[in-house]
């Protein structure tokens, strides 16, 4: 039996404020109080929307979501909120632009098609092994989660366990093409190369984790 009924489990888990890395190096302005301030927004937010789904009888947002939508969610409201914080930089205003946040006033119109200039921002339930389009050339910031899937049976709340964040280069991605036939999506994913860079800059981890490897 779940140690969460499912209306504890429309609250969120506090971030545990003393676990941040004061040595971990950011880029472009950004400081562990704008991460912090917008992690803080997207509890808030969740928790107000689960429960408000709750008065109606309604599935979580996060049980009733395919998983990779979801993570979307987490990931672009990191990328919206953070400007909000860090006036430094911005989001990119290029349909499927990358990076998602570029420094401010130094793209026309605070917008590019492509650039190595900026932060990519993905969500991800996966410790590692994080997925993108393309190698990229980029500074890579993660947030890993814990949260209920549809498929899950016994609810738990949603909460962040882990920030990580560095400069990655072409060399640390690993390319997946698709056999002939197949219509899964062309990939690129986080090599060990590229999880150690973010591991040694490690942004967040919450307590109840082992310590950083």
């Amino acid at each position: 039996m779940s140690e969460y009924s499912e209306l504890e489990a429309c609250t969120p888990v506090d971030l545990d404020t003393g676990v941040f890395n004061e040595a971990a190096t950011l880029p472009f302005g950004l400081s562990l109080g704008h991460i912090t301030s917008a992690m803080a927004d997207f509890l808030a937010f969740l928790g107000f929307i689960n429960s408000q789904l709750y008065t109606k009888q309604m599935q979580r947002l996060e049980s009733m979501l395919m998983p990779a939508n979801f993570s979307s969610i987490v990931g672009e409201f990191m990328t919206a909120q953070i400007p909000k914080y860090a006036q430094s930089l911005v989001k990119n205003r290029y349909h499927n632009g990358h990076p998602d946040l570029i420094p401010s006033g130094v793209f026309p119109n605070d917008a590019v098609r492509h650039t190595s200039v900026g932060i990519e921002i993905k969500a991800s339930r996966y410790s590692k092994g994080w997925q993108g389009h393309n190698p990229e050339d980029a500074w890579l910031m993660v947030f890993v989660f814990d949260s209920n899937r549809p498929v899950d049976l016994e609810p738990k709340p949603f909460r962040f366990l882990r920030v990580l964040g560095a400069q990655l280069t072409k060399d640390d991605w690993l390319f997946s093409g698709r056999s002939e036939g197949s219509r899964r999506t062309i990939t690129a994913s986080v090599t060990d190369s590229g999880y150690q860079k973010m591991i040694a800059n490690w942004i967040y981890q919450a307590s109840s984790l082992r310590q950083i490897e």
